[in-house]
């Protein structure tokens, strides 16, 4: 959960620091791996080397900051469709839709629209990139979807990582049979770790009152109770890990061959296919080997929830319409764009 005119071309310098990471088992056993991590930003700017552990996990980081007083320029638009064509060749191989969406989203969903001030209000604008937020709870394991997205972001210098990681994540949706998302380009990054938002604007798998806690993240990113049921719709896609979010079963008949890393459990049968089958699974709840979070059970529940979920379950059309709004409306939450209007890729 329109056109524009074309973007100034991008004109900041590029700062690049050096990460030394170590992939998780399945891919590259044992390699151990030097990624540049690009800034768009001028030549003074943060420098990171981070070290990661076999599991995946953030080992050890070391930060020397300068001041800088230069804003990052926009991405430039013939980088952005030459990405875009790279990140679908990526998930041929990788089958990373959901890990990407995730990516996108979590960038996106720290926006708070009470505050006025850019970067302080959150939302896409590349921040998730610094380990400080990688950190957050709710986003245990996205250090393998920006793993993932390194060398694009090597190749393509003249993309800002916010642009970057909501691009990822449309193009997942739409590669996994999803509707067009009507996105546009430009946004900004943020510089320095220090312009990260705090922990605890994204929303939890199992509060106490599930319907009050989606209530309360989403109203406060500025989205209704249809665009809370849109989105929640992108759990067609994807696995839950008990060993990141503490949910699912290790593996399931349907999860564990894979494609790409096996296990979790997935809330669809077909979870690298974008359709309504999340709300007919949940409706119906006939397989055990299907996850039903507490906050997707409340779907059903919730009175108001209930009229778009019955809805959705037996309107795919309905659900893709309200879902690309939706999401096309998370992707802009508190960014700032260069040039203000925005860039189309069509």
């Amino acid at each position: 959960m329109a056109t524009f005119l074309s973007s100034k071309t991008a004109a900041a310098a590029i700062a690049r620091s050096a990460i030394h990471h170590r992939l998780r088992p399945l891919s590259f056993v044992g390699s151990r791996l030097r990624v540049p991590s690009l800034l768009p930003s001028s030549p003074q700017v943060s420098s990171l080397h981070v070290g990661f552990s076999q599991q995946g996990g953030l080992k050890s980081i070391m930060a020397t900051r300068a001041m800088s007083s230069s804003v990052s320029a926009a991405s430039d638009p013939a980088q952005l469709k030459s990405a875009k064509e790279d990140i679908k060749e990526l998930l041929k191989t990788k089958f990373c839709h959901p890990i990407l969406v995730r990516l996108g989203w979590h960038d996106a969903g720290t926006y708070d629209k009470t505050i006025q001030e850019w970067p302080q209000r959150g939302g896409a604008n590349g921040s998730l990139r610094f380990e400080i937020e990688l950190k957050h709870g709710a986003n245990a394991g996205l250090v393998n979807a920006l793993k993932l997205l390194q060398s694009i972001k090597d190749k393509y210098t003249g993309i800002t990582y916010a642009d970057l990681f909501q691009l990822a994540s449309a193009t997942a949706i739409e590669e996994a049979g999803g509707p067009k998302i009507p996105m546009k380009y430009g946004r900004v990054d943020v510089t320095t770790p220090e312009q990260c938002p705090p922990e605890g604007r994204l929303p939890a798998a199992g509060p106490p009152s599930p319907a009050d806690h989606l209530r309360e993240v989403f109203y406060r990113m500025g989205l209704n109770d249809k665009e809370i049921v849109a989105l929640s719709g992108a759990h067609t896609l994807g696995r839950s890990r008990p060993e990141r979010s503490g949910w699912g079963k290790p593996e399931t008949k349907y999860t564990k061959d894979g494609p790409g890393a096996p296990g979790g459990q997935s809330w669809t049968v077909q979870w690298l296919k974008f359709d309504n089958s999340y709300f007919k699974d949940i409706k119906e709840r006939r397989d055990a080997d299907l996850l039903v979070l507490p906050t997707d059970a409340v779907l059903f529940e919730d009175p108001s929830f209930k009229v778009y979920a019955e809805k959705y379950a037996e309107d795919q059309d309905a659900f893709f319409k309200d879902y690309a709004e939706a999401h096309a409306k998370l992707s802009n939450l508190g960014a700032k764009f260069e040039p203000p209007e925005g860039i189309s890729l069509d």
